[in-house]
């Protein structure tokens, strides 16, 4: 089995928490080979981390902000 033909999507009805006392940051997800379910486990992240995936996908919706000065 590849692991490029690997990838993680959110799991269903399961929403991300945070450890206010650390900043963590723990996203559920299950990843799949093709279409068949591998596992379920949590992506953690620190703040920081979370912070700039969220501002990354942002970015890739969206595209670049225009700044007008």
């Amino acid at each position: 089995m590849s692991v490029t033909s690997w990838h993680a999507s959110p799991q269903r009805a399961a929403m991300p928490h945070s450890d206010p006392s650390t900043g963590e940051v723990r996203v559920p997800v299950a990843l799949y080979s093709l279409d068949e379910l591998q596992a379920e486990v949590p992506l953690v992240l620190s703040r920081a981390e979370a912070e700039a995936l969220r501002d990354a996908l942002i970015m890739l919706l969206t595209g670049p902000s225009l700044v007008v000065a």
